[in-house]
C-alpha cells in the first residue's frame, strides 16, 4: 500500500503538475485514509471495499480524538484524493477493482456573492483619501479598475503602464492566460488622471519601474498595499465586508442585472468555464423573486 501511494504521489507531482501546496493537502488526506484503512485491517488496496471507503468519509464528518470534523469542501477534497488513489491503483493493475467508483464527496452548500449597491460602489470609490493628494489619486484609479474590469487584486498590482491600450486593458490571470477588458470612462479618466499628476512623482522615488500602480517608495503595490487601500476606503465610507473579491462579485453581478449575457461575463471574469460565471445568474434570480413577490399583486401572501 506504501509503494502505491508513492507512486501515486509521484505521478501527481510529476505528469499532472499539482502545486506544491495541493499536493501537501493530498497527501495529508492519503495519509489519513491509510490508517484508516490499516485500522479497520486492510493492508493492501485489493482489500478494500466500498464500504471501508463511506467509513471513511463519515470519519471525515464526524472527526474523530484525533481530528476534528472536516467541513464539506475540505472532505470532498479528501475523498477526490481517494478516488484518484483508487483509479490510479486500478490503471496500473494493482488492484482488479476500484471501491470508491460509486462513492461520490458530500455536498457543499453553494456559496453566493454578496455584492455591494452601486450607490455603495460609488460611495467607497468616494472615501479614496485627501482630495488631490498624489496617493488618492492613485487609490481613486485602483478602485476603479478593480470595480470597472472586475479584475482579481493580483492582476490588477500585476499591470504595467504597457499593458494600457486605449480604452482597454490587459490583465493576465490564473494559468497564465491572458484576457482584454474595456475601460469604462470613469475607469479612463481616473487612470488618466493618477498617470498625469501622480505616478511620476511616485516613480521619482524609486528606481524605475513599468508597474502601473506604485507605493509612496515608487516601488509596486503588493497585494497587501492594495487591500490596505480598499480596506481604509470601505473604512471611510461606512461600509463592512468589503473586499477585492466582493468588487469582482459586485461588477458581475451588475453587469449580469444590466443584461449582460452570462458567457461575456465569463469572458470578462477570465473563468475557464461558463459553470463558474453561472453563480450571478442565481443571485439576478434571487433578486427576481424578492421584486416579483413584493411588487405582483398575485404574488402577495
Amino acid at each position: 500500500m506504501e509503494a502505491v501511494l508513492s507512486s501515486y504521489l509521484a505521478h501527481l507531482a510529476v505528469e499532472r503538475g499539482l502545486a506544491v501546496n495541493t499536493l501537501a493537502s493530498y497527501k495529508r488526506d492519503l495519509r489519513r485514509y491509510v490508517d484508516h484503512l490499516q485500522a479497520r485491517g486492510r493492508l493492501e488496496l485489493d482489500q478494500v471495499a466500498e464500504a471501508d471507503v463511506l467509513a471513511f468519509l463519515s470519519a471525515l464528518r464526524e472527526g474523530d480524538g484525533d481530528h476534528p470534523a472536516l467541513v464539506a469542501s475540505s472532505a470532498a477534497r479528501a475523498v477526490s484524493a481517494v478516488r484518484g488513489l483508487h483509479r490510479f491503483a486500478l490503471r496500473e493493475g494493482v488492484t482488479g477493482h476500484d471501491p470508491a467508483h460509486q462513492v461520490r464527496p458530500p455536498r457543499q452548500l453553494r456559496r453566493l456573492p454578496k455584492p455591494i449597491t452601486v450607490d455603495e460602489v460609488e460611495l467607497l470609490i468616494a472615501a479614496s483619501g485627501p482630495e488631490g493628494a498624489p496617493l488618492t489619486l492613485r487609490n481613486r484609479a485602483l478602485l476603479e479598475v478593480l470595480y470597472g474590469t472586475g479584475a482579481r487584486i493580483s492582476e490588477a498590482v500585476g499591470l504595467a503602464v504597457d499593458d494600457l491600450e486605449a480604452e482597454q486593458v490587459r490583465l493576465r490571470g490564473k494559468g497564465g492566460r491572458t484576457r482584454v477588458v474595456p475601460l469604462g470612462r470613469y475607469a479612463r479618466e481616473s487612470l488618466d488622471a493618477y498617470l498625469v499628476r501622480a505616478r511620476p512623482g511616485l516613480v521619482a522615488h524609486g528606481r524605475g519601474t513599468p508597474a502601473l500602480f506604485l507605493n509612496a517608495r515608487g516601488g509596486r503595490l503588493t497585494r497587501q498595499g492594495a487591500w490596505e487601500v480598499l480596506q481604509a476606503a470601505a473604512e471611510r465610507a461606512g461600509l463592512a465586508g468589503i473586499s477585492p473579491h466582493v468588487l469582482r462579485h459586485s461588477f458581475a453581478t451588475h453587469l449580469i442585472d444590466g443584461g449582460a449575457d452570462v458567457r461575456v461575463v465569463q469572458e470578462l471574469l477570465g473563468h475557464a468555464s461558463v459553470t463558474t460565471t453561472q453563480v450571478y445568474t442565481l443571485v439576478t434570480v434571487d433578486r427576481l423573486r424578492e421584486v416579483y413577490a413584493a411588487a405582483h399583486p398575485r404574488a402577495r401572501q
